[in-house]
């Protein structure tokens, strides 16, 4: 069954065309592109007229693409920058337009469970259980599973607190932390064993941790950092400046602005929660989504 699932968050809007059959799915397209959809809803509660058209120019593309293959299903998932947003509305009629399918603004109990369910098949060799760990521009979504034992959305993402806190390091991390708290009241992160990090501020910080001299999801995926690791090259993110940030070769454009905060979120959680490392998945809630048009 060919599938196409849209993912779209704060930061990016992503496209996954796939070929499920017997277990296995085969990308046929995936794509990606930083649109920043949810560019100052933090502070207004509303998406933004240019945001919502950059948002929408993306998916014109992307709906060439899935006429193109000839996708028998697909689903548009929405998350953290439209579940805030006051005029979700023009989203919703925008993407109906656009691919003739309701998109769907999920909670954020529902996105974790995409995530988990996306990152984990395939994970072999690794201890159970999982806590899967997705940092978003407007969210990060925690989920320990198998059968997953427990979830939590909570209000930090590498956009959100690039806006919220705007250089403030001793404020984003009292966010952090703080948010981290009420994630150990709720989800037992003390049971798991690995801990799996998702989306492009960890495959990032992976690239660069690994010394790539360009990005290559092959080489990302699957690997495993150190503790260590992640505080160093957070640290190094946070001391460059704009335009050495800029320079890396891993590094996409639209995340420049937004990485320190996104590798400060990763590098909170794995000493918040003493994890001697971290396993990077590329794979993450488009993979669920796509999964989940073909079990449907």
């Amino acid at each position: 069954m060919r599938v196409a699932a849209v993912d779209c968050g704060t930061n990016s809007v992503r496209l996954l065309i796939a070929d499920i059959s017997g277990g296995v799915a085969a990308d046929v397209e995936r794509r990606m592109e930083i649109v920043r959809l949810g560019q100052g809803v933090d502070r207004t509660g509303l998406l933004a007229a240019d945001a919502l058209e950059r948002t929408f120019t993306a998916m014109r593309g992307y709906a060439k693409l899935i006429a193109r293959h000839g996708a028998a299903g697909v689903r548009v998932v929405a998350t953290s920058a439209t579940r805030d947003a006051g005029n979700r509305e023009l989203f919703v009629d925008g993407v109906r337009e656009i691919f003739g399918v309701e998109p769907e603004v999920v909670t954020g109990a529902e996105e974790a469970a995409l995530s988990f369910d996306g990152a984990t098949r395939g994970l072999d060799g690794h201890a159970e259980p999982y806590l899967v760990v997705d940092i978003g521009g407007g969210s990060t979504e925690f989920v320990v599973g198998p059968e997953p034992a427990g979830s939590l959305s909570v209000d930090i993402g590498c956009v959100r607190l690039t806006e919220r806190h705007a250089g403030d390091l001793v404020g984003a991390r009292a966010d952090i932390d703080a948010a981290l708290d009420r994630v150990s009241a709720v989800v037992p992160v003390e049971a798991a064993r690995t801990l799996v990090g998702l989306a492009g501020s960890v495959t990032t910080v992976a690239g660069i941790a690994l010394g790539l001299p360009e990005y290559d999801p092959a080489r990302i995926h699957h690997s495993r950092i150190s503790a260590e690791l992640v505080h160093q090259v957070t640290l190094r993110l946070l001391a460059m400046t704009h335009d050495e940030r800029a320079a890396i070769p891993v590094m996409h454009p639209g995340r420049v602005d937004v990485i320190g905060a996104g590798a400060l979120i990763l590098d909170r959680i794995v000493a918040h929660y003493e994890f001697a490392e971290v396993v990077v998945s590329e794979h993450d809630i488009l993979d669920g989504i796509a999964w989940s048009i073909a079990e449907k």
